[in-house]
C-alpha cells in the first residue's frame, strides 16, 4: 500500500544530533563513560518548590482542562514578572506548551502560503520548520562575528521582499548564546514597524545571562509577539510549559487557534509554574545562574586554548558555537569521531542551518564542572 506523505516534510529535517545521541547512548549501554556536551537542557532537577506545587495541585483534584489561554493566575503572574515600564495586560497573556507551542500559534496566526519570514542562520532549527509547517518560507540570512551572529536593521531592510512578513529574533541565541543589543533592537523594532510587518522575539534563555541584563523587547514595544518558556532558566523542561504575549490585535485569533490546536496546557504543569515565581525558588534559580556562569568562564578559555575559535564571547543561554576548521572540515564526522575515540558528544553545525555547518559545532555547559573539566581532557588528548 502506497503511504502518501505531504510535501512540507521534504522542507522539515530532523535533528542531526539524534544520530549522535543514539550512538552515545549506545556506547553507555555497553558500559562507556560519555561526557555529553551536545544536550539542550539543564541539567539541574526542577526545583522542589515547583514540584510540590504540582503534586498539591494533583493531590487537590486540579486535573481537568483550563481554560485555552491559561490558568488565569498564571498569566497574571507572567505578567506581573515583567518590569513597570515593559509589562503587558494579563489578557495579552497566552500560557502554551512550550515555547514550540507559542511559535505554532504565531505563525498559524500570521502566515499565508508563500509568506516570509526573516531569522537568523546559524539558528535554532525548529524555527524554520514551524514556518515550513504554515506554508511560510523561512529566509535565511547569514550572520557571523560582525554582528555577533544576529540581525540588525541594516541586514532587515537588505533582506526584505514584497513577501515578508514577519522577522524573529533570538536573544540570548540559540546556538550562538549571544545577545541583540538595546540599541539594535530598537532600530530593528522601528524597521519592522515601517516596513509593516510583524517582530517576534524569542526570550527563553533570558533569565540565563552573564554579566548583563537581557531586556525584553517589549521595553521598546507592545506591538510585538514574544515568546518565552518555563524550559530553560526554569528549568522545567519535561513540563511543556511556555508562554507568549501578542499584540492586542491578535488575541482572539490565537485564543480560536489555541482552543483547536491544544485544547489547553497541561494543568499540572501550570499550577507548578505558578509556584516558579515563589521568593524561595527564585532565589535557587539564581545560584544556579551563577553556577552556568561558573561553567562558561571555564570552558570558553579552555576551548578557545585547544584550538577552536570563538571571536565573540556569549552573553547568555549555555552554548559555544566553534569553529573547529582548525581541525576538520566536516563537523558532523568529527562529532562522531570525537563521540567514538573520546567519549565526548556534541552538537554538529549541520542542524543550525546552511551558513558554513561543516566548521562549526556546538558545545552545551548544560553539565557539571567536574564533566566538563573531563570533557576538555579527553578533546585535549584526542586534537594530540
Amino acid at each position: 500500500m502506497k503511504t502518501p506523505l505531504a510535501a512540507r516534510l521534504d522542507k522539515i529535517q530532523p535533528f542531526h544530533v539524534m544520530a549522535v545521541l543514539a550512538r552515545a547512548h549506545e556506547l553507555e549501554r555497553q558500559g562507556r563513560s560519555i561526557i555529553h556536551m551536545e544536550i539542550g537542557e539543564p541539567d539541574f532537577p526542577t526545583a522542589s518548590g515547583i514540584v510540590r506545587a504540582a503534586v498539591r495541585a494533583i493531590e487537590a483534584g486540579h486535573t481537568h482542562y483550563l481554560p485555552a489561554l491559561g490558568l488565569p493566575e498564571l498569566r497574571e503572574r507572567i505578567a506581573g514578572s515583567y518590569p513597570p515600564g515593559a509589562r503587558p495586560a494579563a489578557g495579552r497573556v497566552v500560557v502554551t506548551p512550550g515555547a514550540s507551542g507559542a511559535l505554532q500559534l504565531i505563525f498559524a496566526a500570521l502566515l499565508n502560503p508563500g509568506d516570509q519570514v526573516l531569522m537568523t542562520d546559524p539558528g535554532y532549527p525548529c524555527n524554520r520548520h514551524f514556518v515550513s509547517l504554515f506554508e511560510g518560507e523561512a529566509r535565511a540570512i547569514l550572520v557571523d562575528a560582525r554582528t555577533e551572529y544576529q540581525l540588525d536593521a541594516a541586514l532587515v531592510r537588505k533582506h526584505w521582499t514584497a513577501r515578508t512578513v514577519a522577522v524573529l529574533l533570538s536573544s540570548p541565541s540559540n546556538p550562538t548564546g549571544t545577545l541583540v543589543s538595546e540599541e539594535h533592537m530598537a532600530e530593528i523594532v522601528a524597521a519592522v514597524r515601517e516596513l509593516g510587518g510583524r517582530l517576534i522575539v524569542d526570550e527563553i534563555y533570558g533569565g540565563l545571562t552573564y554579566g548583563v541584563e537581557a531586556k525584553t523587547v517589549l521595553a521598546h514595544s507592545q506591538d510585538v509577539f514574544v515568546v518565552n518558556s518555563f524550559s530553560k532558566y526554569y528549568g522545567m523542561t519535561g513540563w511543556r510549559v511556555g508562554w507568549l504575549v501578542t499584540p492586542e490585535v491578535y488575541s482572539s485569533a490565537i485564543d480560536k487557534l489555541a482552543q483547536n490546536i491544544f485544547i489547553a496546557t497541561g494543568t499540572p504543569s501550570q499550577y507548578g509554574a505558578l509556584a516558579a515565581f515563589k521568593p524561595q525558588v527564585e532565589k535557587e534559580l539564581r545560584r544556579r545562574v551563577q553556577i552556568f556562569r561558573e561553567r562558561r568562564d571555564y570552558l570558553l578559555p579552555a576551548l578557545r586554548d585547544l584550538g577552536f575559535d570563538i571571536p565573540v564571547t556569549p552573553q547568555g543561554a549555555f552554548y559555544f558555537y566553534a569553529d573547529c576548521t582548525r581541525f576538520t572540515t566536516d563537523s558532523q564526522q568529527f562529532a562522531l569521531d570525537l563521540l567514538e575515540r573520546s567519549g565526548v558528544a556534541v552538537t554538529p553545525g549541520l542542524d543550525f542551518g546552511v551558513n558554513q555547518p561543516e566548521c562549526y559545532i556546538r558545545f552545551s555547559y548544560a553539565t557539571t564542572l567536574a564533566n566538563l573539566q573531563e570533557g576538555v581532557r579527553r578533546l585535549r588528548a584526542y586534537l594530540a
